[in-house]
């Protein structure tokens, strides 16, 4: 799976995804640290990337776009990168599985 971490998420999050066998990138080793959200979104469409995300605009382009990127929308509040990993890394298998069976969104709380 290919997944794109997006600004507001630690780059670690893309470090840990990584070390499991993804390929991961946070936007900022992209180049995309001060895109708009357009351009990341323009980005992970073309390339056929999951974005990960908090950003809840993101959710109203995966449903406006039916061909659009898959987006894991992160719901979690203000957290540290240890708990972010920590409510993450026992869903990844059932969030990659969903990914693989075309799902769009998927709602990590």
């Amino acid at each position: 799976m290919r997944f794109v971490i997006d600004a507001q998420l630690p780059p670690g999050l893309g470090e840990r995804l990584r070390s499991l066998g993804h390929e991961a990138a946070h936007v900022r080793e992209i180049g995309l640290a001060a895109a708009e959200d357009s351009d990341i979104w323009r980005h992970v469409c073309d390339r056929g990337c999951v974005l990960v995300t908090k950003d809840q605009d993101f959710l109203a382009l995966a449903k406006a776009e039916p061909t659009g990127a898959p987006v894991v929308w992160i719901r979690l509040g203000n957290t540290t990168n240890r708990a972010l990993w920590a409510a993450l890394q026992p869903l990844l298998k059932e969030v990659v599985e969903a990914l693989e069976q075309s799902e769009r969104v998927v709602e990590i709380t």
